[in-house]
This record gives C-alpha cells, sequence and structure tokens, in this order.
C-alpha cells in the first residue's frame, strides 16, 4: 500500500495542474466568448450540446446547468444523431459543440448537416486549428498544457477546463437574462431552495378554528387552555375582531415566576402589546427572516388589523423553509 504522504501528493499534483489549466482560461474571456454569449442570447429556439465520449459526460452538465439557468437546452449524443435524433434540431436553436481534438468523427459526421441548417455553431475544443474550430462560428479556446493524468491519456484537466468554460457561458446568460433566485426555484420546485422561495405564509398557516385566539377580558386560566388545545405555544388577545396583543410561552414563563393567581388575573395585563405581524400573500421566507430578526417563535397574520391566520417556527420546520 502507498504511504499517506505519497497518495496525498499525487492528489495534490492533479489539483494543481487542474488549478494552472483553469487559471489560463482567464486570458481566453475574449470577443470569441462575447460572440458566443450574443449568439446565445439571440437563440429563438434551444441550446443544442453535443459531445462524445468523457466530452459528452460535460456537455450534459452544461446544457443542465444553461436550462436551470434561463437558457433552455438539451443535450444530444453525436452517434445517436446521426441515426435520426438530427431531427431534434431546428433552424431556430445554437449547437455547442465539444471536442478536446476537434476532430471527433461522429461530431464531423454530422457537422455539414449542422452547416446546412444555417445555424450557429460554437465550438469548444483544444485545438484552435482544428477542423472543427475553423468551422465554427466561434471557438473558445479550452486546449491545457497537460492533462492531470500521468500517462497523458484520460480526460482530466482538459474536461475541467471546457465545464468551466461552460460555467461561465451560463453565468454570463443568467446576468444577462436578469435571472433571478426565483426563477431559478421555479425550475426547482422540489428542491430546497423552490420551497424556500416559492412557498407564502398563506401556504402554511393556521387558519379559521385552528387560529388559538381570546379576548382581552379573558383570565389567565381560559387563556392557557386555549394555548393547550390549539398548540401552537400562544395566542392572539382580541378586541372583538381586532388584534390587541399576543401571549407566548415566554410571557408564560414570565407570569410563572411570579405569585400570580391565574384564575383572578386577566390576560390583558400579561399580553405582550408589541406584537408583530405579517401578510398571507408575504413568501414564506420572508416570515422566516421576520422571525429571526425579532427572535420570536410566532408570527400572527393580518389584514390590516383582522387576524386572519398564524405560523410559528414549526410550521416553517415541517415546510422545509429552515
Amino acid at each position: 500500500m502507498p504511504e499517506a504522504d505519497k497518495l496525498k501528493a499525487l492528489g495534490l499534483a492533479v489539483i494543481n495542474t487542474e488549478l494552472d489549466a483553469i487559471s489560463a482560461l482567464r486570458a481566453r474571456i475574449d470577443e470569441s466568448f462575447v460572440q458566443a454569449c450574443r449568439y446565445l442570447l439571440e437563440c429563438q429556439g434551444r441550446i443544442v450540446v453535443i459531445g462524445m465520449g468523457k466530452s459528452g459526460h460535460i456537455g450534459g452538465k452544461i446544457a443542465a446547468t444553461l436550462a436551470s439557468t434561463g437558457s433552455p437546452a438539451f443535450f444530444v449524443h453525436p452517434g445517436e444523431a446521426s441515426h435520426g435524433d438530427l431531427g431534434m434540431i431546428t433552424e431556430k436553436d445554437v449547437v455547442i459543440a465539444l471536442s478536446n481534438s476537434g476532430e471527433t468523427g461522429e461530431i464531423m459526421t454530422i457537422l455539414p448537416i449542422i452547416k446546412r441548417l444555417g445555424i450557429p455553431l460554437i465550438a469548444l475544443t483544444g485545438r484552435p486549428h482544428s477542423p472543427l474550430a475553423q468551422s465554427a462560428n466561434t471557438h473558445l479556446d479550452v486546449s491545457v498544457e497537460k492533462e492531470a493524468c500521468p500517462l497523458g491519456l484520460a480526460p482530466t484537466a482538459s474536461t475541467t477546463t471546457a465545464l468551466v468554460m461552460g460555467d461561465a457561458l451560463a453565468i454570463a446568460l443568467l446576468e444577462s437574462r436578469g435571472f433571478t433566485a426565483e426563477d431559478f426555484a421555479l425550475s426547482h420546485p422540489g428542491g430546497n431552495l423552490g420551497r424556500r422561495l416559492l412557498l407564502h405564509v398563506s401556504d402554511i398557516m393556521h387558519t379559521g378554528d385552528d387560529i388559538p385566539k381570546v379576548e382581552s377580558s379573558a383570565l389567565l386560566s381560559d387563556s392557557l387552555a386555549e394555548m393547550s388545545n390549539k398548540g401552537l405555544g400562544m395566542t392572539a388577545v382580541m378586541d372583538k375582531e381586532k388584534i390587541v396583543g399576543i401571549f407566548t410561552d415566554g410571557d408564560l414563563r414570565r407570569v410563572l415566576s411570579q405569585t400570580i393567581d391565574i384564575h383572578t388575573n386577566k390576560i390583558a395585563d400579561f399580553m405582550t402589546v408589541s406584537y408583530k405581524t405579517g401578510q398571507a400573500d408575504m413568501l414564506a421566507a420572508e416570515a422566516l427572516e421576520l422571525m429571526q430578526r425579532y427572535k420570536i417563535n410566532a408570527l400572527l397574520i393580518a389584514d390590516e388589523q383582522q387576524l386572519v391566520g398564524v405560523i410559528n417556527m414549526h410550521d416553517l420546520l415541517r415546510a422545509g423553509v429552515v
């Protein structure tokens, strides 16, 4: 078994080689990159990404990143393209072709069809003078001085630079389109970000008979019973239909630390009058920020002074917002 230091040195050598390759890309964010971005921004159809082997895997990731950041895109395997999948490419599309050698056979086979469609072709290759690079409307140089593989065989640094260039394109387009976090969430509704950004307070708040509330004339004992029955750790205090205060578990602890008869004292004498409210149409993430800012565990949801609901931190936890 190799010694630990040897294994660490091998790992660091790979990282350093790939860092050098990525650093070299800085000088290649030039007019060709700008032109590529313009083709993609002007695209009226879809961005079609093609690539074989390891380049194909990178192409698939680039297509997925583009699609999730506001630039509709999909990956087409060039081998399948020559057997019917070329029909997926239309005259309104833009093609991004990845090939480190710039002369991958499967891509070169379908190149005449792409050119015949008259659609922009953006090539990412490691050889600026290769047939693919020369045929492209714009070429992005992703060449590397050497691969991280000591044999110089396994695509390593070259696939990393292609991936980074693809990310650079995607994020440049994202910024140019004014793509927002909420736009991102719309295409990721099942993820945590989607829940945080798309869920509204109205989706999770307690309403109707589930809202704990008592009149300001109620006794402390009656208020505690309401809190126990509703199980939200608080109760709203009302003057008919108007909110006048809130009584929480924290208020209860302060009451119990004193010698107070809960059967003769009224809730109005112990409620918190400087309460915070939210709106039903606000994002759940906004409600969370408000609760964290004021260090409160429950929030009354009101329409002006009309109580329409209530949420607490457990509701936000269950909804995956926290």
